[in-house]
């Protein structure tokens, strides 16, 4: 045998976990090669489905095969149950089943998949990310405290802004630590840190946004823009679940979006059913505090504009009015 026919006859098999990722490879250069549970097989699996000597690998004439030893459970070759005696041509790569184990043929002849680009929590730009998460921690805590101290009396105890910054701060980390339980299923890995940056970006923006949204509609006179900040959220939230999904199921991203856009098209839809009769499908009826006058940009309008832009709802309150007059009340039938 030259070396040329040595390096095409060197394969090696793959075990794979329920996630389709490689958990386990081991290299092959001797033919034939036992697959099963005893130490003398050439490919020793911890599986208590197989047999101890469960399959054999055998190279021939044409090429690699996969035979079936006497066993219990036999095997798979994608939909054709294999039992004992049964052989099965494996080719340049191939997948198979053997007990309860998930196994991966690739030879050399075989093409070799393209290299893959990091994932993002592992580029060094995530690591160097994470070292942000204090900073964003810090900012967050600092705009509940803001919210908390802008609704409180001057003098309040110190006990009313540490529920108010406490609770959140207790939420976010259960919520980085779910999602990196998550992770840990699918993935064998814990990016707590990774999640956590993810979360803190996310409330943080959504925060400004229900900061600064307002304030902008209040100094230029918009208040349309306030239907932004209805939409704003739920779009955040959406945005966020993927972000944090996709680092679970990183081979799923596409599917993860259009089910996030699903469910925020379905929201949005329920939103405007619920307040169809409503003045405004989104943003509030009303605005329960309003910020400072210095911070108004443009010229408020006259008293007279407000008293002319409700003119046209004279009449219909008229009409309800009298409407409510002529119904008879409970206490007028006794």
């Amino acid at each position: 045998m030259d070396q040329q026919e040595q390096q095409e006859r060197i394969a090696v098999i793959e075990v794979l976990g329920r996630d389709g990722q490689v958990r386990q490879v081991q290299r092959l250069t001797h033919w034939p090669a036992r697959i099963g549970r005893s130490p003398l097989c050439e490919v020793v699996l911890d599986d208590p489905h197989l047999a101890a000597e469960h399959a054999s690998l055998q190279w021939g004439d044409a090429g690699a095969s996969l035979l079936l030893m006497p066993s219990l459970n036999g095997g798979w070759m994608g939909e054709r149950r294999l039992n004992a005696g049964d052989a099965a041509a494996l080719g340049g790569a191939a997948s198979f089943q053997l007990g309860a184990s998930q196994l991966r043929w690739r030879s050399n002849a075989g093409a070799l998949a393209p290299e893959q680009p990091l994932q993002q929590h592992q580029q060094r730009a995530a690591k160097v990310g994470a070292a942000w998460v204090p900073a964003l921690l810090a900012l967050w805590l600092g705009l509940l405290w803001f919210d908390q101290w802008s609704g409180l009396n001057p003098g309040s105890p110190w006990v009313d802004y540490s529920s108010a910054v406490l609770g959140p701060l207790v939420l976010i980390l259960a919520w980085a630590a779910l999602w990196s339980l998550l992770t840990q299923l699918f993935q064998h890995r814990f990016p707590f840190v990774t999640h956590l940056r993810r979360a803190l970006i996310g409330v943080t923006g959504l925060h400004l946004v229900a900061v600064s949204l307002p304030l902008l509609a209040f100094a230029l006179s918009w208040p349309r823009l306030l239907a932004l900040d209805a939409v704003a959220f739920p779009c955040g939230v959406a945005a966020l679940l993927w972000w944090h999904a996709s680092l679970v199921w990183p081979r799923a991203r596409r599917w993860l979006a259009l089910a996030a856009l699903s469910g925020l098209a379905t929201l949005l839809v329920l939103t405007v059913a619920r307040r169809q009769e409503q003045q405004y499908w989104l943003g509030p009826a009303y605005l329960s505090a309003l910020p400072p006058p210095a911070l108004r940009l443009v010229e408020p309008k006259s008293p007279q504009a407000l008293i002319d832009a409700l003119r046209p709802l004279e009449a219909e309150l008229a009409r309800q009015a009298n409407k409510d007059n002529d119904t008879p009340s409970a206490d007028s039938d006794d």
